[in-house]
């Protein structure tokens, strides 16, 4: 009679340290899945002078998108920037260019107007990593607010260039927008 309680009893422990690893492991899965996506934003660099209506970067402008570049790089030592979003416009896609051939990233063409889409690619594709996102003055705002960013950045002059962006998005709790700058300061401010 003993020993069959012994057996019981060693068969209920067992069962609960079962259940118990179970769900720490379960706990841990979900946890390390619904981790913090953080998304960089970054206005296009200085235009290039002249009438066309989808201008290439100036000279001030390529400098600062290798600054761009050389700041991203060493974002996170460990795993670094996994994707690169642009607008369609060249702009955009130039300020990115030193980016994804420092990191051998291709960049991502992706609709200015389409928020909405971008917002949704990025949090499900994306989830828990770290994405570049270079687009126009009127669209970075938008961008920010539609993951619950920030909803009071300051106004952009229309020659300010140097702003980056950084919200983070944890699985749980409060989104956080830092505001930086880079490259050489943009004038008359």
């Amino acid at each position: 009679m003993d020993d069959n309680r012994r057996r019981r009893r060693r068969r209920r422990r067992l069962i609960a340290s079962g259940l118990f690893l179970t769900f720490a492991l379960t706990l841990a899965w979900i946890l390390e899945s619904q981790s913090t996506t953080t998304v960089v934003f970054v206005r296009y660099a200085e235009l290039a002078a002249g009438d066309s209506n989808n201008p290439g970067l100036s000279p001030a402008g390529q400098v600062r998108a290798e600054a761009l570049a050389r700041l991203i790089g060493d974002i996170d030592v460990v795993a670094g920037i996994d994707a690169i979003f642009a607008t369609q416009f060249r702009s955009t896609q130039e300020t990115a260019e030193p980016v994804a051939e420092r990191l051998q990233i291709p960049v991502q063409v992706v609709d200015s107007k389409n928020v909405d889409g971008l917002n949704r690619m990025i949090l499900q594709e994306y989830k828990g990593k770290i994405v570049l996102v270079i687009t126009d003055r009127e669209a970075l705002p938008l961008l920010i607010r539609s993951f619950h960013g920030s909803k009071r950045l300051p106004p952009m002059a229309d020659i300010e260039h140097d702003n980056l962006y950084i919200v983070s998005i944890p699985w749980y709790g409060k989104v956080k927008t830092l505001r930086l700058r880079f490259g050489v300061p943009s004038l008359d401010r």
